[in-house]
């Protein structure tokens, strides 16, 4: 089980299941939500995330046609996409976990638009986009 939650504590949550299909997004819209060269996202079946508390803090921005960014309205923390392509699925923003969870990226994806500024110095896989 993971646990994890937003900056200020308010919403909290837990992770029944299995996370895969974990990567580092470099796009350009992963970097301006997180403030960083890259997010780290992992994949997450709707059915096994379970809020445990601070949903009436929970904001949805629609960043682009059938993707979603949900955050918390009272400390600014991403807490997950959910896109159109994927129903029933979330990506759930690793950097929100408490403690270590056990498993550790697989690969980069969109590093075609990465940060200039930014080298990848890891050998993960690297993809120019995603599906």
């Amino acid at each position: 089980m993971v646990t994890g939650g937003c900056l200020c504590g308010e919403i909290r949550y837990e992770i029944d299941g299995e996370i895969t299909e974990v990567s580092h997004c470099h796009c350009g819209m992963c970097r301006k939500m997180h403030g960083a060269a890259f997010a780290t996202f992992g994949t997450v079946e709707r059915e096994h995330l379970r809020w445990l508390s601070g949903e009436e803090y929970m904001q949805v921005y629609d960043s682009s046609a059938g993707l979603e960014r949900v955050f918390c309205s009272r400390c600014g923390s991403s807490l997950l996409c959910r896109s159109d392509k994927a129903p029933g699925v979330d990506y759930i923003a690793l950097g929100t976990f408490d403690g270590d969870p056990g498993f550790r990226p697989e690969y980069h994806i969109w590093v075609g638009s990465k940060a200039p500024w930014y080298t990848i110095t890891d050998d993960l896989p690297r993809f120019e986009e995603s599906d």
